[in-house]
């Protein structure tokens, strides 16, 4: 975990994870108390707590902001809120239904097979609207395409963006929708469009440090996605990759058995699998994802066990 107090704001403190939670931004202001945006996944939600308790040193927190709801950036909602009841969690719209009356598999967490503990919203951040964060006025944009309901926050006095999973210096997060059958990759390229409109000079992304040169990420950004646009079975290939290397980075090292019964229970490997892969049984399938992780440096097998690298 870094911490990223310079080239921000002083009242900015972002904590970047690691690939299995979301980075976490922490505001503190006079008027506009404390909040955090995003809170990482619920396997380090302990640490989460640790880290904003540690910041604020004994004030309270009093509001969440998740930019979307996929488990790696509102997994530690429930244990903020155990924390402190009274913290005021504002979400996306799109999905609050689904989370005031709790459902994980629309919400993602079943076919992706990972965990979220139940948190509740209270309020939604709405395209248009902003928000008050460290006493300065964020502005909130849709930012449609890895999630179909994400939001992006953007300061215009500064020009700083948090991107979310819409961008990161090197790429942008998988594109769920289109795994779906949905034609998401169009809304994606808008969703870059968006960001070079506002022309932010300081990026904080969800997954990875703070950057600099958001021209240059956005190229390296379009680039991939079309290459993805084009060969919609390479998406389908890097997501396979992405859902597996991502539970790996949670277990940590699992059985070979243990990982086929949970490919065999997650729904999105098979329709993966049946959508773009047919021409090959599930079991090989899978063989040749754990290879391609072996040999790219992901991970390593030990006789009949698989290990995060």
């Amino acid at each position: 975990m870094t911490q990223h107090p310079s080239a921000l704001p002083p009242e900015v403190t972002v904590f970047e994870r690691g690939w299995l939670s979301s980075n976490n931004i922490l505001f503190t202001g006079q008027h506009s108390g404390a909040a955090l945006v995003d809170t990482g996944y619920c396997t380090h939600s302990a640490q989460t707590l640790a880290l904003v308790q540690s910041a604020l040193g004994g004030r309270p927190l009093e509001r969440i902001l998740n930019t979307h709801l996929h488990s790696d950036h509102c997994g530690g909602n429930a244990a903020l809120q155990q924390a402190w009841p009274q913290v005021h969690t504002a979400i996306p719209p799109g999905q609050a239904a689904h989370v005031r009356h709790w459902d994980p598999y629309a919400l993602s967490y079943t076919p992706t097979g990972q965990e979220c503990p139940q948190f509740r919203c209270d309020a939604l951040l709405q395209p248009g609207t902003e928000e008050l964060l460290g006493d300065r006025p964020w502005q909130v944009h849709a930012a449609p395409g890895h999630d179909p309901h994400s939001i992006v926050l953007f300061e215009p006095q500064d020009r700083t963006l948090i991107s979310a999973d819409a961008l990161w210096e090197n790429g942008f997060g998988v594109v769920f929708p289109e795994l779906d059958g949905a034609d998401a990759f169009e809304e994606v390229a808008r969703t870059l469009d968006l960001i070079e409109h506002l022309a932010p000079r300081t990026v904080i992304p969800g997954h990875g440090p703070v950057f600099h040169d958001a021209p240059r990420a956005l190229g390296v950004a379009r680039r991939r996605l079309d290459g993805f646009a084009s060969n919609p079975g390479k998406h389908a290939l890097y997501a396979a990759k992405v859902l597996l290397k991502y539970k790996l980075l949670e277990w940590q090292r699992i059985s070979l058995p243990d990982l086929r019964a949970w490919t065999d229970a997650t729904p999105y490997f098979g329709t993966m699998h049946q959508r773009h892969f047919g021409d090959r049984g599930q079991a090989e399938w899978l063989e040749g994802l754990m290879d391609e992780l072996v040999r790219s440096g992901a991970a390593r097998r030990e006789g009949d066990v698989l290990v995060n690298i």
